[in-house]
């Protein structure tokens, strides 16, 4: 919206019948650019946020971003369990894990779909301009100030707010947050006026923030005001399993953006893929996924369209519980003594995956039945073990 006569009563109730951006008059040049970006980006995020909100209809409700890991199941349980409440939610995990997703999906599951869903990288903002990010400020409140901004919090009024690396925001931020959190209410920089607003607002972390708070660099008080619902995102190299339906959703996310067909991933790449350690999570693996399908020239995905770091990267040890090798020889018979190298293998299978077998069977290589047989037949039994489940 651009007007000669602005206020912030009146940026609040066009925000609220549906303005991305407010501007007034005499509008700098750069202010329209910018304004012009943001609306853009408005349009991108609705776009995005109706593909996502197609994909959450798939399975367990999160797409195929779950897989079969338990703790994801636990995930998907406790997002729909909140998605209608105004709880706040905290997550944690490495960068990469998939929190936004998470994030949109609690909106998407939620009775707020329909308004505004907004996300912020409060790490990737200097620290003098996050104030006017979040809370907006009024023309002439700082240096630069050549027109009146709405911040993130009022974009997304009646809706949902996503704040990622929340660990980098200052003690001074920090307080600030905590006040709109309780009280739902804040001022634009430069401005007297108080603005109220429905938002749900989750929160994320990329750093343990119990150790913040004890090293004092977090406050107290917000931790425990924002700790209520918490989320820990695992990382991509503990869900093995999972690897294969990320990567073929993926695919077809590509499929669909390219407009191509695909089949697939050869074995070959399948097994460097669940190989690989991905420090950088699910969101390399998605662009990982992204550049092998723009690359290739072939319907499916082979070790040739995989990037040299994964390729080159070595083999993930997988952790073996086992005896010494040096240990005193025990008769049994030729047949007991090949087995037992097997049993050991498979027993520090399941021990790597909590005893969850489709996961270790997934990791294997072989199907959830065969595994049973094989436990079997090495006489592995899961109720002999405090983590059989």
């Amino acid at each position: 919206m651009l007007t000669g006569y602005g206020t912030v009563e009146t940026a609040v109730q066009a925000l609220r019948l549906g303005a991305v951006d407010f501007l007034t008059k005499p509008v700098i040049d750069d202010e329209l650019r910018l304004g012009l970006e943001r609306a853009l980006r408005h349009h991108e995020l609705t776009r995005e946020n109706t593909t996502m909100r197609t994909r959450l209809e798939t399975t367990f409700g999160l797409g195929n971003m779950v897989g079969g890991d338990h703790r994801m199941l636990k995930i998907s349980e406790t997002v729909h369990a909140v998605a209608n409440s105004r709880t706040t939610v905290l997550m944690t995990g490495e960068s990469g894990v998939g929190k936004s997703m998470i994030a949109s999906a609690i909106h998407q599951a939620s009775n707020r779909q329909a308004q505004p869903y907004v996300e912020l990288a409060c790490g990737s903002i200097p620290e003098t301009l996050l104030e006017s990010e979040l809370f907006g400020h009024v023309k002439g409140a700082f240096t630069g100030a050549h027109a009146d901004k709405v911040g993130k919090f009022l974009a997304a009024d009646g809706g949902t707010l996503f704040l990622d690396e929340i660990n980098s925001a200052s003690p001074g931020m920090q307080l600030k947050l905590l006040r709109v959190l309780q009280e739902r209410k804040f001022e634009p920089v430069g401005s007297n006026e108080t603005i109220e607003v429905d938002v749900r607002v989750i929160l994320a972390s990329n750093q343990p923030l119990e150790e913040m708070v004890a090293a004092g660099e977090f406050r107290q008080d917000l931790y425990y005001r924002i700790n209520v619902v918490k989320i820990e995102m695992p990382p991509l190299r503990e869900r093995v399993g999972d690897i294969q339906t990320l990567a073929e959703h993926f695919l077809d996310l590509q499929a669909s953006e390219l407009g191509r067909q695909f089949t697939g991933f050869t074995p070959d790449a399948l097994d460097v893929l669940r190989r690989y350690a991905y420090p950088g999570n699910v969101r390399e693996l998605s662009n990982i996924v992204e550049r092998a399908a723009v690359l290739t020239h072939s319907q499916t995905i082979g070790l040739d369209d995989l990037p040299p770091v994964v390729l080159e990267a070595e083999a993930q040890p997988m952790r073996i519980t086992s005896h010494p090798d040096d240990q005193a020889w025990v008769p049994m018979t030729l047949n007991d003594a090949m087995l037992e190298p097997e049993r050991k293998f498979v027993l520090g299978a399941l021990e790597a995956n909590d005893w969850n077998r489709q996961q270790t069977a997934d990791v294997l290589g072989i199907n959830r039945t065969t595994l049973y047989k094989k436990m079997k037949q090495l006489g592995i039994d899961p109720d002999d073990h405090a983590q059989a489940g």
